[in-house]
Protein backbone atom coordinates (compact mmCIF):
# COMPACT_ATOMS: atom_id res chain seq x y z
CA UNK A 1 0.00 0.00 0.00
CA UNK A 2 3.07 2.74 0.55
CA UNK A 3 4.71 1.71 -2.59
CA UNK A 4 1.16 2.78 -4.12
CA UNK A 5 0.61 5.46 -2.27
CA UNK A 6 4.73 6.76 -2.77
CA UNK A 7 3.99 5.60 -6.24
CA UNK A 8 1.23 7.86 -7.09
CA UNK A 9 2.65 10.70 -4.93
CA UNK A 10 5.66 10.31 -7.15
CA UNK A 11 3.88 10.40 -10.46
CA UNK A 12 1.93 13.25 -9.85
CA UNK A 13 4.96 15.33 -9.15
CA UNK A 14 6.24 13.94 -12.51
CA UNK A 15 3.35 15.30 -14.13
CA UNK A 16 3.76 18.75 -12.42
CA UNK A 17 7.04 19.02 -13.59
CA UNK A 18 6.53 18.05 -16.65
CA UNK A 19 3.91 21.04 -17.01
CA UNK A 20 6.69 23.39 -15.95
CA UNK A 21 5.98 26.59 -17.05
CA UNK A 22 8.28 27.98 -19.78
CA UNK A 23 10.04 31.70 -19.72
CA UNK A 24 12.07 33.74 -22.32
CA UNK A 25 13.32 36.62 -22.32
CA UNK A 26 13.63 39.69 -24.81
CA UNK A 27 16.03 42.89 -24.97
CA UNK A 28 13.82 45.66 -26.21
CA UNK A 29 17.00 47.78 -26.76
CA UNK A 30 18.82 45.04 -28.68
CA UNK A 31 15.40 44.69 -30.81
CA UNK A 32 14.69 48.64 -31.51
CA UNK A 33 18.11 49.17 -32.35
CA UNK A 34 17.82 46.53 -35.33
CA UNK A 35 14.50 47.98 -36.59
CA UNK A 36 15.11 50.79 -39.63
CA UNK A 37 12.23 52.50 -39.06
CA UNK A 38 12.52 52.85 -35.37
CA UNK A 39 16.23 55.06 -35.94
CA UNK A 40 14.37 57.38 -38.75
CA UNK A 41 11.17 57.85 -36.37
CA UNK A 42 13.79 58.86 -33.34
CA UNK A 43 16.04 61.52 -36.05
CA UNK A 44 12.56 62.42 -37.05
CA UNK A 45 11.57 63.29 -33.28
CA UNK A 46 14.63 64.86 -32.57
CA UNK A 47 14.45 67.12 -35.79
CA UNK A 48 11.19 68.07 -34.29
CA UNK A 49 12.18 68.49 -31.09
CA UNK A 50 15.05 70.93 -31.82
CA UNK A 51 13.16 73.00 -34.18
CA UNK A 52 10.46 73.34 -31.81
CA UNK A 53 12.99 74.12 -28.88
CA UNK A 54 14.35 76.95 -31.08
CA UNK A 55 10.59 78.42 -31.41
CA UNK A 56 10.50 78.72 -27.83
CA UNK A 57 14.10 79.91 -26.85
CA UNK A 58 13.04 82.42 -29.35
CA UNK A 59 9.98 83.74 -27.77
CA UNK A 60 11.26 83.40 -24.30
CA UNK A 61 14.45 85.55 -25.56
CA UNK A 62 11.96 88.02 -27.21
CA UNK A 63 10.09 88.45 -23.85
CA UNK A 64 13.83 89.04 -21.83
CA UNK A 65 14.41 91.34 -24.61
CA UNK A 66 11.02 93.23 -23.94
CA UNK A 67 12.30 93.57 -20.15
CA UNK A 68 15.22 94.50 -20.99
CA UNK A 69 14.46 97.36 -22.65
CA UNK A 70 11.83 98.22 -19.93
CA UNK A 71 14.09 98.29 -17.29
CA UNK A 72 16.37 100.52 -19.20
CA UNK A 73 13.40 103.13 -20.39
CA UNK A 74 11.32 102.76 -17.40
CA UNK A 75 12.64 105.99 -15.69
CA UNK A 76 11.35 107.56 -18.69
CA UNK A 77 7.81 106.07 -18.94
CA UNK A 78 4.94 107.30 -18.03
CA UNK A 79 2.65 105.17 -14.99
CA UNK A 80 0.52 104.49 -17.85
CA UNK A 81 3.49 103.56 -20.19
CA UNK A 82 5.22 101.51 -17.27
CA UNK A 83 1.25 99.59 -16.80
CA UNK A 84 1.07 98.97 -20.67
CA UNK A 85 4.80 97.36 -20.99
CA UNK A 86 4.12 95.61 -18.05
CA UNK A 87 1.40 94.11 -19.44
CA UNK A 88 3.08 93.28 -22.47
CA UNK A 89 6.08 91.80 -20.89
CA UNK A 90 3.92 89.51 -19.05
CA UNK A 91 1.75 88.51 -22.23
CA UNK A 92 4.94 87.83 -23.56
CA UNK A 93 6.18 85.57 -20.94
CA UNK A 94 2.90 83.98 -20.94
CA UNK A 95 3.01 83.58 -24.37
CA UNK A 96 6.08 81.75 -24.43
CA UNK A 97 5.15 79.15 -21.81
CA UNK A 98 1.92 78.86 -23.88
CA UNK A 99 4.19 77.75 -26.68
CA UNK A 100 6.48 75.26 -24.24
CA UNK A 101 3.29 73.42 -23.19
CA UNK A 102 1.92 73.05 -26.54
CA UNK A 103 5.19 71.12 -28.06
CA UNK A 104 6.19 69.78 -25.16
CA UNK A 105 3.39 69.40 -22.24
CA UNK A 106 1.70 65.84 -21.18
CA UNK A 107 -0.72 65.62 -23.99
CA UNK A 108 1.60 68.54 -26.27
CA UNK A 109 2.80 67.77 -30.30
CA UNK A 110 5.71 66.26 -29.25
CA UNK A 111 4.06 63.57 -27.36
CA UNK A 112 1.68 62.68 -29.62
CA UNK A 113 3.70 62.37 -32.64
CA UNK A 114 5.89 59.94 -30.28
CA UNK A 115 2.85 57.70 -30.14
CA UNK A 116 1.93 58.28 -33.65
CA UNK A 117 5.63 57.05 -34.72
CA UNK A 118 6.15 54.73 -31.77
CA UNK A 119 3.18 53.13 -31.34
CA UNK A 120 3.26 51.35 -34.95
CA UNK A 121 6.02 49.66 -34.23
CA UNK A 122 5.89 48.89 -30.40
CA UNK A 123 2.52 46.73 -31.76
CA UNK A 124 4.56 44.92 -34.57
CA UNK A 125 7.31 43.70 -31.85
CA UNK A 126 4.28 42.93 -29.28
CA UNK A 127 2.51 40.67 -31.92
CA UNK A 128 5.83 38.95 -32.71
CA UNK A 129 7.29 38.60 -29.16
CA UNK A 130 3.09 37.10 -29.05
CA UNK A 131 3.49 34.89 -32.03
CA UNK A 132 7.29 33.37 -30.71
CA UNK A 133 5.51 32.92 -27.19
CA UNK A 134 2.63 30.90 -28.44
CA UNK A 135 5.24 29.07 -31.40
CA UNK A 136 7.56 28.09 -28.90
CA UNK A 137 4.85 27.50 -25.72
CA UNK A 138 6.15 30.41 -23.43
CA UNK A 139 4.10 31.84 -20.75
CA UNK A 140 6.07 34.55 -20.10
CA UNK A 141 8.29 36.86 -22.21
CA UNK A 142 10.18 39.09 -20.05
CA UNK A 143 12.66 42.48 -21.08
CA UNK A 144 15.71 42.30 -20.20
CA UNK A 145 16.47 45.75 -21.14
CA UNK A 146 13.95 46.88 -18.32
CA UNK A 147 14.00 43.72 -15.80
CA UNK A 148 16.18 45.27 -13.44
CA UNK A 149 16.19 42.70 -11.04
CA UNK A 150 17.41 39.93 -13.46
CA UNK A 151 20.73 39.50 -12.13
CA UNK A 152 22.01 36.71 -14.72
CA UNK A 153 19.98 35.04 -17.62
CA UNK A 154 20.74 32.04 -19.93
CA UNK A 155 21.66 33.36 -23.52
CA UNK A 156 20.02 30.21 -24.18
CA UNK A 157 16.17 31.88 -23.21
CA UNK A 158 16.77 35.14 -24.69
CA UNK A 159 14.24 35.10 -28.02
CA UNK A 160 15.33 38.92 -29.72
CA UNK A 161 16.77 37.25 -32.50
CA UNK A 162 13.51 34.89 -33.02
CA UNK A 163 11.19 38.37 -32.84
CA UNK A 164 13.46 40.57 -35.36
CA UNK A 165 13.12 37.79 -37.84
CA UNK A 166 9.04 36.94 -37.29
CA UNK A 167 9.17 41.31 -38.07
CA UNK A 168 11.35 40.22 -41.13
CA UNK A 169 14.46 41.77 -39.94
CA UNK A 170 17.32 38.28 -39.86
CA UNK A 171 20.14 38.64 -37.58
Amino acid sequence: MKKIIFTLIFGVMAAMAANAQKFALVDMEYILKNIPAYEMANEQLNQLSQRWQREVDQAYQDADALYKDYMSNKVFLTDEQVKAKETEIVAKEREASELKAKYFGPEGELYQKRQSLMKPIQDDIYNAVKKVAEEKGYQMVMDRASASDIIFASPRIDVSNEVLAKMGYSK
